[in-house]
């Protein structure tokens, strides 16, 4: 299991979105996290899964990006960003297991012709009845 290190994660402080009031509009407590995978000291392995993830947050030019604006507290912000990169890296890291093709098995190849023959007799049991 990969732990990413905090030093690795450029964090900037940005005003929140939604409500809040007065809070809202004074105190700059939501988190950008910026984490450059290529540069990260991750193995090589997780930093190519992770690139090839499908994610939004993923830049083209291998930048993750997660804003946190949950809590009112930048540190709990920044806590909560970490958590979230850490579980988008956990997933990363789970290699996927290659899947050996393999025969079907004479029994499922005779379920599969004999279900082919009744839905063929059902079948033909639909045309045009001759007198």
């Amino acid at each position: 299991m990969a732990v990413i290190d905090p030093a690795e994660v450029e964090f900037s402080a940005i005003r929140a979105q939604g409500p809040g009031g007065q809070n809202v509009n004074k105190v700059s407590c939501a988190v950008h996290a910026r984490f450059d995978v290529a540069a990260s000291s991750l193995p090589a392995g997780i930093k190519e899964r992770l690139l090839a993830l499908r994610d939004a947050r993923i830049t083209q030019e291998g930048v993750i990006v997660l804003k946190a604006q949950a809590s009112r507290s930048l540190e709990q912000n920044k806590l909560d960003a970490l958590q979230r990169l850490q579980a988008l890296v956990d997933q990363a890291a789970i290699v996927p297991q290659v899947r050996r093709p393999t025969r079907p098995t004479h029994g499922s190849q005779l379920r599969r012709l004999d279900a082919k023959t009744r839905s063929g007799r059902v079948k033909a049991l639909r045309g045009k009845v001759s007198e």
